[in-house]
């Protein structure tokens, strides 16, 4: 897989909504968040915004089952993160972080995930869900360290529930 160019966090921008009583209310803009993907083989984190219409590097070109006993064996383990930035008073942090499964065996083109899970758990990070509990310890580090790394401000301005949920 080649190296893309890094791609930031979306910044929340003007309200959708900003002047309008009818239509759209009540819809969530999909500008503050972004899917970050964690190769738990290779202990890196990136951002691929292409993930959200799923096609991602890691996506393209692979046909999902929807059992993961049914894809062939030497598949690749990832974790999609959605990582949801919003503004408060202290300025920006990570208020929606959940992590879905999915794995990929490239030579066979097959792989895993659930799409109504990755659906389900966007919404969820953009409503400010915190849901990394079921990660495995290694890729909550790499994880951590991203988040840390991307916006050291963000970071320290995010929830303890995050960050006790990324602690070993």
């Amino acid at each position: 897989m080649e190296k893309k160019k890094k791609v930031g966090f979306n910044i929340i921008k003007n309200d959708p909504t900003d002047g309008h009583k009818g239509f759209g209310k009540g819809a969530l803009s999909l500008e503050n968040v972004s899917p970050v993907f964690i190769d738990v083989e290779e202990g890196e984190a990136f951002i691929d915004v292409g993930a959200m219409h799923a096609r991602s590097a890691v996506e393209k070109g692979i046909k999902f089952l929807p059992n993961k006993e049914e894809v062939p064996e030497g598949a690749k383990p990832y974790w999609l993160v959605w990582v949801t930035v919003d503004q408060g008073e202290q300025g920006p942090f990570y208020t929606g972080v959940t992590a879905c499964e999915l794995t990929v065996n490239r030579e066979k083109r097959r792989g895993y995930k659930s799409l109504p899970e990755h659906v389900n758990r966007m919404d969820k990070s953009l409503k400010g869900y915190i849901i990394v509990d079921h990660m495995d310890n290694y890729s909550k580090k790499v994880l951590k360290a991203f988040l840390q790394n991307h916006n050291e401000t963000m970071w320290a301005n995010s929830s303890a529930e995050l960050k006790e949920g990324l602690e070993d």
